[in-house]
């Protein structure tokens, strides 16, 4: 039997906190004159991308990983604003510290979201919703920003919740209703669902959770291998995953697949630049800072290498990371055939604050 599909799961209720477009509303509460415009935080140039997005612009169809020219064509009137990233760090901290005035088991992904498992009511006000709703109304108090948020019975449900009624807004799906409400949500807003796997299953017939669920678990094991455990225990609302209170990535980076080879040292830059704008983005996001740098290159005949240099002191700026990875590329320079994918990671990470977070297990239960 997979942990999946254990009859006895914890009783848990986890709220998942996920700020409204994060770094634009910083921007926004910082400029007046930029309140109520349509705002991207990014590089405005030829290969910039937009790392966030305002809701004025999302209209627009801007989105965040979107190229800057890209965001452009479809809002004209689109201001871009260069990343303050000690700023949003900062914000950041704010609210780690509010939540920890209910809960010591706090898992961030990243500066502008977090799970919380709040089943010992240390606040003592009754609820896991009452907390959520505590949550969000001290983050505009004490920042003067505002927060979405998901409460259920686990990780997986509360990540989807917290999307659902954005922007400020709160969705509370209790048990009982968890396989209902993943039933009727499309595939693609799953959580690990990116847009390749989104294809496929789409290839597959699969557009929902109930498409999901409706499948065998022998099915899924034959298109998606190991992911089908968590993919089936998904589609049945299903998830056991704890809250981690020390959860800290390996590794984060980014990598691009070529539609046609690439073996010119001009092409190879251009096309290393772009990877590194996406891998600074998620880099930044999640708040760490590390030493040593992979570089990953496939070639056309699908053999794939690895190269590493690590630093004396953690790589804080984007100009480092990438003149390590344009150092590691031209090592390998010329390349006969072709590279078709090509990425780039940091690793040896630590918190950018040099702060760790705490588990302590919990026994009280409350209602959601």
């Amino acid at each position: 039997m997979s942990r999946q599909d254990d009859p006895s799961p914890p009783n848990r209720k986890i709220i998942h906190v996920d700020m409204d477009a994060f770094y634009a509303s910083v921007e926004q509460r910082d400029d007046p004159g930029l309140r109520g415009r349509p705002v991207a935080v990014g590089g405005s140039r030829a290969r910039g991308v937009v790392a966030a997005a305002s809701y004025e612009a999302r209209v627009f169809g801007v989105r965040s990983a979107m190229p800057s020219v890209t965001a452009l064509r479809r809002c004209p009137e689109l201001v871009f604003v260069p990343p303050r990233f000690d700023v949003y760090r900062a914000v950041s901290q704010q609210i780690r510290a509010i939540f920890a005035r209910y809960t010591d088991l706090i898992e961030p992904l990243s500066l502008d979201e977090a799970y919380l498992d709040v089943t010992e009511d240390r606040a003592g006000l009754g609820s896991a919703t009452a907390i959520a709703e505590a949550i969000r109304a001290a983050i505009l108090a004490d920042t003067g920003l505002t927060a979405s948020a998901g409460v259920s019975y686990n990780k997986f449900i509360a990540k989807l919740a917290s999307d659902q009624n954005k922007p400020n807004g709160i969705c509370v799906i209790p048990p009982h209703h968890g396989a209902g409400f993943v039933a009727a949500l499309p595939v693609k807003r799953f959580h690990g669902v990116g847009p390749v796997t989104a294809r496929k299953m789409e290839a597959l017939g699969i557009l929902t959770g109930m498409d999901l669920r409706n499948q065998s678990l022998a099915f899924l094991h034959q298109h998606f291998g190991s992911y089908a455990d968590y993919l089936h225990g998904a589609a049945c609302g299903i998830d056991h995953r704890p809250v981690r209170a020390q959860r800290t990535a390996k590794s984060v980076g980014a990598e691009r697949t070529f539609e046609a080879d690439l073996s010119e040292r001009t092409a190879l830059h251009a096309a290393l630049e772009k990877v590194v704008d996406a891998a600074w983005t998620r880099i930044e996001r999640s708040g760490v800072l590390g030493r040593t740098v992979t570089l990953k290159l496939r070639y056309s005949d699908f053999r794939t290498i690895t190269r590493a240099r690590s630093s004396g002191q953690a790589i804080a700026d984007r100009a480092t990371f990438l003149a390590l990875g344009v150092s590691l590329l031209d090592q390998q320079l010329p390349i006969a055939g072709g590279v078709r994918l090509l990425g780039l990671t940091l690793s040896g990470l630590s918190a950018a604050d040099g702060g760790a977070e705490q588990a302590i297990p919990v026994q009280a239960e409350l209602p959601l």
